[in-house]
């Protein structure tokens, strides 16, 4: 082993070591509703150098990478053992993903990941990329893992090596560690991108959120946030879909939208996070927003504040996908704080803190989208006027 090679080697730990050390502090005065922290939380820097470098001098004496990572982003989330746990969508030079599990001790920093990857098993039919996967502990006591699976699509043309087949892959475990692989799920549409599990059974059933879509980027005639269920999920299959929550016209979900991570079940109803997407001269933009569902009949929606709730900010647009943000994971602890883990332009992971009764009093109180500029002025001067009612009031004491 040369100097060179020990002198790059201890700038390669060292660097890896202050990235995943690095102390967290929330940035500014925030909206009232969450507050946003100054660094990201996961980005391709804290993956291992042991995942990255071939460490032996004789195979690799320039020490060169020799498995480059390109981002780390759109993580689920789930409390574990005490642990704030992100199983990741790490994404190679090679366009590949695959998932790997970082724990924090507090949420909000000190992220560091496993030291090997999932191993998730294939099914028959392997998968060319996984990603974007969704954590949900179950009431049958199983952790699910339902996540999206890609294939080229057979019937594409030789000349197209673009066209693919989005479906939703599920995958369950006890530890981790050890995943068991179960059939994709089949429902009746073409293809299927951000499914999400519910937490509980339906009338004995399992639920399932999905976005049915005609093809692999655009919705179509689908779109919406569905919700369907299944008898087994050991061979899952939806035979109906209803729509949740649609797309609707010059809106922030006038696109696409689609469940972020399961939703939290609260004393008024189910609060969701879901993302929506618009057009724009410059591409699209993908935003969060919050819905809330009625705790019996989970396809009625009953609160939706109008407009988005996180948008991409300042660094946050800037990315291989910019203007984008991204959530399919939140934790909610037992003092009722929110951990929102969201992505920004397909690279890197943050973290948002909120509670459930600012969270709740956001969404149940929050104005709901009125789909037209006159309303949109209705409802600031309602604003202005309770505030001018206040002021005056307040001078009489």
């Amino acid at each position: 082993m040369t100097r060179e090679f020990k002198q790059r080697l201890l700038a390669l730990e060292n660097a890896y070591h202050e990235q995943i050390s690095k102390p967290n502090k929330k940035a500014g005065l925030g909206n009232g509703v969450y507050d946003r922290y100054t660094n990201p939380i996961l980005t391709a820097a804290h993956t291992p150098v042991f995942w990255r470098y071939d460490l032996n001098p004789e195979t690799n004496p320039y020490l060169m990478e020799r498995f480059g990572i390109n981002a780390v982003f759109n993580a689920g989330a789930i409390k574990w053992q005490g642990k704030y746990m992100l199983m990741a969508r790490v994404e190679g030079v090679d366009r590949k993903s695959f998932f790997a599990i970082a724990e924090s001790p507090n949420g909000i920093d000190n992220f560091t990941f496993w030291e090997n990857p999932v191993y998730l098993p294939e099914t028959e039919d392997p998968d060319t990329n996984v990603y974007d996967i969704r954590l949900t502990e179950h009431e049958d006591g199983w952790i699910y893992g339902i996540f999206c699976t890609e294939r080229r699509d057979p019937s594409a043309p030789a000349y197209d090596q673009s066209m693919a087949v989005a479906a939703c892959g599920i995958a369950r475990t006890k530890d981790f560690i050890k995943w068991d692989r179960l059939p994709d799920l089949k429902t009746p549409s073409p293809q299927q991108r951000n499914v999400v599990l519910h937490p509980e059974f339906v009338d004995g059933k399992y639920a399932f959120y999905t976005r049915p879509q005609d093809s692999f980027i655009n919705a179509g005639k689908g779109g919406g946030i569905g919700f369907g269920l299944c008898d087994d999920i050991e061979n899952a299959i939806i035979t109906h879909e209803d729509i949740v929550d649609n797309k609707i016209y010059h809106t922030v979900y006038e696109a696409k939208n689609g469940q972020g991570p399961a939703p939290l079940k609260t004393p008024y109803g189910w609060l969701h996070l879901a993302h929506g997407v618009r057009n724009t001269a410059a591409g699209l933009r993908y935003v969060l927003y919050i819905f809330m569902t009625d705790l019996h009949d989970l396809t009625k929606v009953i609160y939706k504040p109008g407009g988005y709730f996180i948008a991409p900010e300042d660094d946050e647009r800037f990315g291989d996908v910019p203007n984008v943000v991204f959530c399919n994971g939140w934790i909610m602890d037992d003092d009722e704080t929110v951990y929102i883990y969201y992505a920004s332009a397909d690279s890197r992971m943050h973290v948002a803190t909120s509670t459930l009764p600012k969270l709740l009093d956001y969404t149940i109180n929050t104005p709901a989208d009125g789909f037209r500029s006159a309303m949109s002025v209705n409802t600031v001067c309602e604003i202005i006027s309770n505030n001018v009612h206040i002021k005056k009031t307040v001078k009489q004491v």
